[in-house]
C-alpha cells in the first residue's frame, strides 16, 4: 500500500504540470490588462506600460509561465496585483471562511443525508419513500440564491436567531461562537447536497438488496436491521464515500453564490471579485491550489476502498 501511495503521489506531478499550462493559457485568454484596471481610466499609456514592465506583464507569455511554474515548485504562488500581498495569504484569508462552511456543510449532509437515505430504501415504495424522494427533488432543484435569501429573511430578519451576513475570523479571535454567522450559509449549501445524498444513498442500497447474499442473510434469520446496516449499507459505501469526497471539494471551491449573498470572505467570492480585477496570480493560485485538493481527495478515497471493501486490493 505504502509503494502505491507514492506512485499515485508521484503521478500528481504530470498532472499538475498540464493543470498548471491549461490554467494560465486560459487566465491570459481573459479580456482586459491588470495594469490598466488597477490605474484606472484616467491613466495614461505610458503608466500603463510601466506598470506592466514592473509586474513583469510585458513579456512573453512563456517567459512568465515558466517563472511562475518555477516559484510555484518553491511554494511560491506569486504576489497579488490588487492586494500587494502574496497569493498564499491572500488564499488563506479565504480558506478559514470556506473550510469551516464546507465542514458544517458536511457534517449537515452527513447527519440528515445518509439516515433518511438509508429509511427511504429500507421503506421502500412506501408514503415515507415517495415523500422523501419528492423533498429531496424539490430541495435539489431549489435555486441557492433564493433559499439563501429566504432563511436570511426568515431566521436572521424576522426572527433575528442568527447573524444576517459576515464572517468574524475565529483564527483571530479564537471565538468558535462566530460559528454562528455559518448556520444560515451552511443550510442553504447542505440542502441541495443533502437531496443529492439521499437519492444516492437510496439507490445504491436497493441495488445492493437484490443480491444474493442479502437474500441468503434474511434466511438465516439476521433481523432486519443487521441485514440492512451490515449488509446492505456497508456494500453500498463506495460510491457513497466517493460523492461525499467530491462534494467536500465542491463545497470548499464551489461557494461562489452563498458566499455572495450571505457576504462572506470565502474562496469563490474571492475568485469572482480577482477575475473582475484581473489578478492573474490570485486566480491562477486559487484554481491550482484545488486541483491539487481535488487529486488528494482522489487518493484519500481510492485508499478508503480497501477499507471498506476487502476484495480491492492495488498492486505495488
Amino acid at each position: 500500500m505504502f509503494t502505491y501511495i507514492c506512485k499515485r503521489a508521484l503521478s500528481m506531478i504530470p498532472t499538475l504540470l498540464i493543470s498548471a499550462v491549461i490554467i494560465f493559457s486560459f487566465i491570459h485568454l481573459i479580456p482586459g490588462d491588470p495594469a490598466s484596471v488597477m490605474l484606472g481610466e484616467q491613466a495614461t499609456p505610458e503608466q500603463v506600460e510601466a506598470l506592466k514592465e514592473h509586474l513583469g506583464l510585458n513579456q512573453p507569455l512563456y517567459v512568465q509561465f515558466i517563472r511562475w511554474l518555477g516559484n510555484v515548485f518553491q511554494g511560491d504562488l506569486g504576489q497579488s496585483v490588487f492586494f500587494q500581498e502574496p497569493v498564499t495569504k491572500v488564499i488563506a484569508s479565504g480558506a478559514e471562511t470556506s473550510l469551516w462552511l464546507a465542514s458544517i456543510s458536511m457534517a449537515l449532509i452527513l447527519v440528515f443525508g445518509i439516515p433518511i437515505g438509508m429509511l427511504s430504501a429500507i421503506k421502500y415504495n412506501s408514503f415515507w419513500d415517495q415523500a422523501v424522494s419528492g423533498g429531496a427533488m424539490f430541495a435539489a432543484a431549489v435555486p441557492t440564491f433564493w433559499l439563501g435569501l429566504n432563511l436570511m429573511f426568515v431566521f436572521a430578519v424576522v426572527l433575528g436567531w442568527f447573524p444576517s451576513s459576515g464572517f468574524p475570523s475565529i483564527l483571530e479571535s479564537g471565538d468558535f461562537t462566530h460559528l454562528r454567522y455559518l448556520i444560515l450559509p451552511a443550510v442553504t449549501l447542505a440542502a441541495p447536497n443533502s437531496a443529492l445524498i439521499i437519492r444516492l444513498v437510496r439507490a445504491s442500497m436497493l441495488d445492493v438488496m437484490k443480491d444474493d447474499y442479502v437474500r441468503t442473510a434474511r434466511a438465516k434469520g439476521l433481523s432486519e436491521w443487521a441485514v440492512n446496516l451490515r449488509h446492505v449499507f456497508r456494500n453500498s459505501l463506495l460510491s457513497i464515500v466517493a460523492t461525499l469526497g467530491f462534494t467536500f471539494v465542491a463545497l470548499v471551491s464551489g461557494t461562489v453564490v452563498t458566499e455572495t449573498v450571505f457576504s462572506l470572505p470565502g474562496i469563490g467570492r474571492l475568485v469572482v471579485q480577482s477575475v473582475l480585477r484581473r489578478d492573474y496570480p490570485v486566480i491562477q493560485g486559487v484554481i491550482l491550489v484545488i486541483v491539487l485538493v481535488y487529486l488528494v481527495i482522489n487518493l484519500i478515497v481510492d485508499i478508503l476502498y480497501t477499507y471498506l471493501d476487502p476484495r480491492v486490493k492495488y498492486d505495488d
